[in-house]
């Protein structure tokens, strides 16, 4: 559930209303997946009429988050790839429901999740740009004045002109961070956008979510480079099996999370030496005889 009205009234007292931007209560989201391919219309059909409906899979993609941010907090999300992280991000974002639990959100919020979404090959990167911005909800007029601050932070004035089919994929992501980050929302959600370009355009769409947090916009960082986590989020989460394991300052949570994969891959390493002790006995014995 979404409703403002909603969150004003089941804010706790100690912390008020104003004072908090997100709330997730119990969150959990559940994909059901087919046990078994059905490949054209005539089976569906088939299979509806004679009964013998499919049969479905439950993934839990998050289970039983709670989480609660302040406005103005930049808060890192880390973990392996499949851990929940970026459920979490569109369930704030609101393009998913939670299957169980309550979220709250106020304020406009601005996802940069996939870079360059719907942008057309054939097109110029100008035409881009407005078709971009019309997805995010802008007005031409809107995106007319955002045209040369977008071109002169994505650094491709000399090739805007030309059809997106000759950028490479470098260029097209700068040019996606370029239109998704000219906006001026209230919660920033951001997925992998910060790792788009060389190392000097990195550090530059760093500069500019320091930007956004110091104006007071609530951020939300997913990435695998944990060391852009702990120059931009004071706080991060570690989320494993879609609950988050441990939740705390950024350095804390990081060197939690490093140890915990050094330690399995200390154990996937002993356990290939194993195999290896145990099976060149055999060779040779086989060599032997």
């Amino acid at each position: 559930m979404f409703t403002s009205s909603d969150m004003r009234r089941s804010f706790p007292a100690a912390v008020g209303p104003s004072e908090l931007a997100v709330v997730l209560s119990g969150v959990s989201i559940c994909y059901r997946m087919p046990s078994e391919r059905i490949s054209t219309l005539k089976e569906q059909v088939i299979r509806r009429i004679t009964g013998r409906s499919v049969k479905y899979n439950e993934f839990w993609a998050l289970r039983q988050v709670t989480l609660k941010v302040r406005r103005g907090e930049a808060i890192g999300l880390i973990g392996s790839n499949g851990a929940g992280k970026s459920t979490l991000l569109k369930t704030i974002a609101r393009v998913l429901r939670p299957t169980e639990g309550r979220v709250w959100v106020r304020g406009s919020v601005s996802p940069m999740i996939e870079l360059g979404a719907g942008f057309h090959p054939e097109l110029t990167g100008r035409e881009n740009i407005f078709i971009n911005g019309a997805m995010l909800g802008f007005s031409r007029r809107q995106m007319q004045e955002k045209f040369d601050s977008i071109v002169e932070f994505s650094e491709l004035s000399a090739f805007i002109d030309a059809p997106l089919r000759t950028y490479s994929s470098g260029m097209i992501a700068r040019l996606g961070f370029a239109v998704a980050s000219d906006v001026d929302p209230d919660i920033l959600i951001i997925d992998e956008a910060l790792s788009v370009g060389d190392e000097a355009f990195q550090r530059k769409c760093l500069a500019r979510m320091k930007e956004f947090r110091d104006r007071g916009v609530t951020i939300f960082y997913v990435t695998h480079a944990l060391d852009s986590i702990s120059m931009l989020c004071p706080r991060a989460a570690w989320l494993e099996g879609g609950r988050i394991r441990y939740m705390g300052p950024t350095d804390e949570v990081v060197q939690a999370y490093r140890h915990s994969i050094e330690v399995e891959s200390d154990i996937s390493l002993a356990d290939t030496q194993k195999l290896q002790i145990v099976k060149v006995p055999g060779r040779a014995q086989q060599k032997r005889e």
